[in-house]
């Protein structure tokens, strides 16, 4: 009689072996997974915690497979499990950032005429995202709900458990900040 030379690699070979328990889950984020983690990028600026976060966010939602009822409105959920997440992480962060008058390093001033060069485009798309990154956390999240993922103001509403008076309240925030910030003030 013989013994495994490395058990724990036998007992691995096993595990691979045996099905995934939930097969449409796997389906689910090989389709949905690019549109998912561009929400997850839109709600961080650093693109490494965004794949953090929408990771956290699938485990969530594996654990919970098989209690969601309506398997269409898994987007919704996943979406939910990212803003809550991300809520969490916000609320337990530590500050070690600190506002300042003047900045480390110089931003290059944006073209005034519309750009048609895709490097020019780039520059105007990187200076309208930093000031997104500026707005606080609800306001960046209605705003990225409410345009970038193209959902109505009932749906934004709904996503984030508020009223639809305070998503047309924020969102108008939000782009009265954007219309006064100063790295924005050529394109207009």
């Amino acid at each position: 009689m013989t013994t495994p030379a490395c058990t724990s690699a036998s007992k691995a070979a096993t595990r691979a072996a045996t099905p995934t328990p939930y097969p449409s889950f796997s389906t689910y984020v090989r389709a949905r997974g690019p549109v998912l983690l561009r929400t997850a990028r839109s709600l961080t600026p650093n693109p490494c915690d965004a794949e953090d976060l929408l990771q956290t966010a699938l485990a969530k939602t594996y654990v919970a497979w098989d209690r969601i009822e309506d398997h269409r409105a898994l987007d919704g959920y996943v979406r939910r499990a990212l803003l809550n997440t991300r809520t969490s992480q916000w609320r337990k962060r530590k500050v070690d950032e600190y506002a300042t008058d003047e900045l480390p390093e110089p931003t290059p001033a944006l073209v005034t005429a519309p750009a048609a060069d895709p490097a020019e485009q780039q520059v105007l798309r990187d200076a309208m995202w930093r000031a997104v990154m500026k707005l606080p956390d609800r306001q960046r999240a209605m705003l990225v709900l409410r345009y970038y993922e193209d959902l109505s103001e009932v749906q934004t509403a709904e996503v984030l458990g508020v009223s639809v008076g305070t998503v047309k309240s924020a969102v108008s925030r939000a782009l009265g900040k954007l219309r006064e910030d100063p790295e924005l003030a050529p394109v207009r």
